[in-house]
């Protein structure tokens, strides 16, 4: 294949499920996918919210590992995402934004607000996003069992 014929074909990002396969057949781990969470960012931090809604991200899976970052996206070059923890996929779907719970809401580490006010801050901060827009809802459990090195110990 020429240079002109490469560089016209459409770019197509490479799946986490496809990363599996690879590691599988190579015999080597997968890399682990990485997670902007800017928002509730002190929340994560203290191991405290364990649901996000996003929009798209119907490549993951249950028992797939994320790596939750500061920014994870929009990175210069040489760039590199500031880490945060690790976290398991335990359960995910689809569902409209207007779809969420008071605990949801709770869970997404937002309690000042009710469901109403949570989609309206939703769809307030995602360009083009409705109540009725379908988002992949993620839960998840943090991997390390330590409390954050910031927590005071209690004796």
């Amino acid at each position: 294949m020429n240079v002109a014929a490469r560089s016209a074909a459409p770019y197509r990002p490479v799946l986490a499920v496809e990363c599996t396969k690879i590691a599988t057949l190579t015999g080597r781990r997968a890399a682990m996918g990485l997670m902007s969470v800017a928002r509730p960012l002190e929340q994560v931090r203290a191991r405290q919210k364990s649901v996000t809604r996003r929009l798209g991200w119907r490549h993951v899976r249950v028992g797939e590992q994320i790596m939750l970052c500061e920014k994870a996206v929009g990175l210069q070059r040489g760039e590199d995402a500031e880490r945060i923890v690790a976290v398991e996929v335990v359960s995910l779907r689809q569902e409209p934004v207007s779809a969420i719970t008071a605990d949801d809401v709770i869970a997404e580490r937002f309690p000042c607000l009710n469901r109403q006010e949570f989609v309206a801050f939703f769809c307030a901060t995602h360009r083009g996003v409705l109540p009725d827009t379908e988002v992949t809802r993620i839960h998840w459990r943090y991997l390390d069992d330590q409390p954050p090195s910031h927590a005071k110990r209690i004796e």
